[in-house]
């Protein structure tokens, strides 16, 4: 299941309302459901409007989802930045309109003679900074209109290529011959499908992507993530707190006096939370509990995210 346990003399948040809950869940999305079909869900679960999710999966693919609840949605940016872990496979000799298997055929090569290095070589190729042409079927908007509503239409556009990260990278071949795994660790941003025909490009034909999941998103594994029926029945026990989803932020720790000024967003001195460093900083109270997340400014620390408005 999960590996949770009950949150005994844990807080859940409940700020701007008496009904509203303020955390994060991490979900397990199955296969056939939207990131928005997931949000959806969880709004009947938990019985609230404000909730939102990092990291948006595609309809075919599975894995961890984080869905942030009332205030905690504002605090999805400090997650959805997180390096990501993913596991597919990689079929060779085949290329279809978004890259994946739920796709068209555009175009097929006999591949037949490439072996289990050549595709463990290609693979290596793009450890490191790299630079993607986002897939035409994906959620980002080009002159204000998404690209996949564009792509439905039938219309494909230009696409600047954006700089991205794989930090590791790895193709080991399958019992089905011309299917690899792969498994990635890479930066926010990273579209797997791509990376999978761009491998089959530098192979000299081509391929797409299958069975894609999402094993972590920093140190939100699939280990801890409930799916939707687990959910459905016990979503308080599996609910994080906001300080546990930017526990891996620097922490920060405020007296009395200074939390008065954090919950009116005032700038502070690097003394009054006694920082170093660039940030940003999980401030928290002396029980533990969030308060704001400070990032740096000019001349003081500004705060870019309260919870604890009075």
């Amino acid at each position: 299941m999960t590996g949770r346990t009950p949150m005994e003399g844990r807080q859940i948040t409940k700020r701007g309302g008496p009904d509203q809950v303020d955390g994060l869940l991490v979900v397990d999305k199955a296969a056939g459901m939207t990131s928005h079909d997931v949000v959806g869900r969880c709004r009947r679960i938990v019985g609230q409007r404000r909730i939102g999710h990092a990291g948006t999966l595609d309809p075919g693919a599975t894995g961890v989802l984080l869905v942030g609840l009332g205030r905690a949605t504002r605090l999805m940016r400090y997650v959805s930045e997180l390096r990501k872990v993913y596991t597919g496979e990689v079929v060779l000799g085949r290329a279809t309109t978004t890259l994946d298997d739920e796709g068209e055929t555009v175009a097929i090569w006999d591949m037949s003679d490439v072996t289990a290095s050549d595709v463990a070589n290609a693979a290596a190729k793009f450890l490191g900074p790299i630079e993607q042409v986002p897939p035409m079927v994906s959620a980002i908007k080009v002159d204000g209109r998404r690209l996949h509503e564009l792509a439905r239409q039938g219309i494909e556009v230009e696409r600047a290529p954006r700089p991205v990260t794989i930090y590791d990278i790895e193709a080991l071949p399958t019992d089905e011959p011309g299917v690899f795994r792969l498994d990635v660790e890479c930066s926010s941003g990273t579209y797997v499908r791509s990376l999978a025909a761009d491998i089959g490009t530098a192979l000299g034909g081509g391929a797409h992507l299958r069975r894609l999941r999402r094993k972590s998103i920093g140190p939100f594994d699939e280990g801890v993530a409930a799916g939707l029926d687990v959910l459905e029945h016990d979503w308080r026990s599996l609910l994080r707190t906001p300080a546990e989803m930017v526990g891996h932020l620097e922490r920060a720790i405020a007296d009395a006096s200074t939390a008065s000024a954090i919950s009116h967003g005032k700038p502070l001195d690097r003394a009054a939370l006694g920082v170093d460093g660039d940030g940003p900083w999980a401030v928290v109270d002396e029980s533990g509990e969030l308060l704001a997340v400070y990032e740096s400014g000019r001349t003081t620390l500004r705060a870019a995210v309260v919870l604890s408005a009075r």
